[in-house]
């Protein structure tokens, strides 16, 4: 059994953000992080869990997930994403992301479990952690598609 622990933050939404993620099976332990000028929590939160599935090397492993994102979880769990892929996201945003959970999950046999955030969890308090200071640093990433779909046009 894979571990992944998650959490994604943003200062302001949308503002600069990051996420941090920790993975753990047996003596295996690795933590990753990332901070992008412009984003969003909720585009963290899913990008945290994309990024941990990502990481494993090895396809069909059981995956226990770890997250405070009700907005993460609800959508798997409760199937909203499979009717977002259905109707073409109309209306939804993060598509992008979506769209890569829906193909790095088909790898892996994945269950989530819901964390109070803030709560004293030592691996979300540390993933809380990781997420803030990335997205503290300077030279942080640009999620273009974030910033090309937010972009206001001006043109006079």
């Amino acid at each position: 059994m894979i571990e992944i622990f998650t959490d994604g933050a943003s200062s302001g939404n949308p503002g600069p953000g990051g996420y941090g993620v920790i993975l753990r099976s047996g003596k295996h332990y690795k933590e990753i992080s990332e901070g992008f000028r412009k984003t969003t929590n909720n585009r963290m939160e899913l990008l945290a869990v994309i990024k941990g599935l990502e990481a494993i090397k090895v396809p069909n492993q059981d995956v226990m997930i770890y997250s405070d994102s009700k907005y993460v979880i609800d959508a798997v769990e409760k199937r909203w994403v499979h009717g977002w892929l259905q109707k073409g996201f109309t209306g939804k945003k993060n598509k992008d992301l979506w769209l890569r959970y829906l193909d790095i999950s088909k790898l892996h046999n994945i269950k989530f479990t819901w964390v109070r955030g803030h709560a004293g969890h030592p691996e979300n308090e540390r993933c809380d952690e990781l997420a803030v200071a990335a997205g503290k640093q300077k030279n942080l990433l640009i999620d273009s598609v974030f910033e090309m779909e937010n972009a206001k046009v001006n043109l006079f």
